[in-house]
């Protein structure tokens, strides 16, 4: 579905996406989750993911999450094209998220985390003086998230979250820090059909990182070009999900959207002149002309639920321009 799950936020993995979800969780679940992403780009790199949560009566729910990502190993090699060793870089970052009920549809969330950043060993500036570096390969820093999700009527969610509101993270002895991926997810979930064994969800989402929003040096652009500029910046998702239930087996089917103009990932790419460009829906709607169609950034997937438990796998590699096999594993359980 692209990413587009706060206003759905209905498993443990709420820790993540919409800690306001939680509000909503009935006793004790748990997500686990596999992605080798990008091996494009770096063969080795991965992410794991694990969640729980806990229904505490009728005061919401408390959660744990742990994220893991690597990029895998990387040679040492100095500049007389010596190897000098390998060493496999990582980030952890592991919350804490409370959920609680304030109405019968409304639920709001807080949640904290510790993040570690590990990027190059010790060992590699004391073999290769010539860098002028005696340490820095580590960051450690931290961040709060919150999130609401209202559900006014049985067929639509409001989602929304703010993400990593936190101190920036330093990696140099020189002070010199870089700031966290600060996030605004904004969303609704609308559900036109819902019977007794079928129900089909249409899923929006708007994702902006707040880093660096409306920076203009020079005082040369105007308030409408700057909030045009930032629009086109953020990542939109448009999400597609059936769900088929009979007894205790429930099959999904999803199919998602997904454009970041900045990144030139997904949305409508078209090539003109040998040239080849990512657009978004409003560039169609709105211009002539732009080339002919080459692809469309699709993610798409498919789940099996039996009893209380859910195994879901999704594919997102239709959104780059290069060939990856990116492919994710979500397990759910709930006890």
């Amino acid at each position: 579905m692209a990413g587009a799950f706060t206003a759905i936020a209905d498993d443990a993995s709420a820790n993540y996406y919409n800690p306001g979800g939680l509000a909503f969780l009935k006793g004790t679940n748990a997500a686990l989750m596999h992605a080798n992403w990008l091996p494009g780009l770096y063969p080795g790199m991965y992410y794991e993911y694990a969640a729980g949560s806990h229904a505490i009566g009728d005061r919401g729910s408390a959660g744990l999450n742990v994220i893991y990502l690597t990029t895998g190993e990387t040679d040492v090699i100095n500049q007389r094209g010596e190897f000098l060793g390998r060493y496999t870089t990582f980030d952890v970052a592991a919350g804490v998220t409370y959920g609680y009920p304030v109405l019968p549809n409304l639920g709001i969330g807080t949640g904290a985390k510790f993040i570690y950043s590990f990027l190059v060993p010790d060992w590699v500036w004391k073999v290769m003086p010539e860098l002028g570096i005696e340490a820095g390969g580590t960051g450690i820093t931290w961040a709060l998230d919150f999130g609401v999700l209202y559900k006014p009527w049985h067929f639509l969610n409001l989602g929304g979250s703010l993400t990593n509101i936190g101190p920036n993270i330093s990696y140099t002895s020189s002070g010199e820090s870089d700031p966290l991926p600060r996030t605004l997810r904004i969303a609704l979930a609308y559900y036109p059909v819902q019977t007794e064994h079928f129900m089909l969800g249409i899923t929006p989402e708007l994702n902006k990182t707040l880093v660096g929003m409306f920076y203009n040096p020079e005082n040369n652009k105007s308030t409408g070009k700057m909030f045009r500029e930032e629009w086109r910046d953020a990542w939109k998702t448009l999400a597609f999900e059936g769900t088929f239930k009979a007894a205790q087996l429930g099959l999904s089917a999803r199919l998602g959207y997904f454009e970041d103009m900045t990144g030139a990932r997904g949305g409508i790419v078209l090539e003109k002149d040998d040239q080849t460009n990512h657009y978004g829906i409003s560039d169609i709607l709105t211009r002539h002309n732009l080339g002919k169609f080459k692809s469309i950034g699709l993610c798409f997937g498919g789940g099996i639920e039996y009893g209380r438990f859910k195994l879901d796998v999704s594919i997102d590699k239709l959104i780059y321009d290069f060939s990856t096999s990116n492919y994710k594993f979500s397990f759910s359980y709930s006890f």
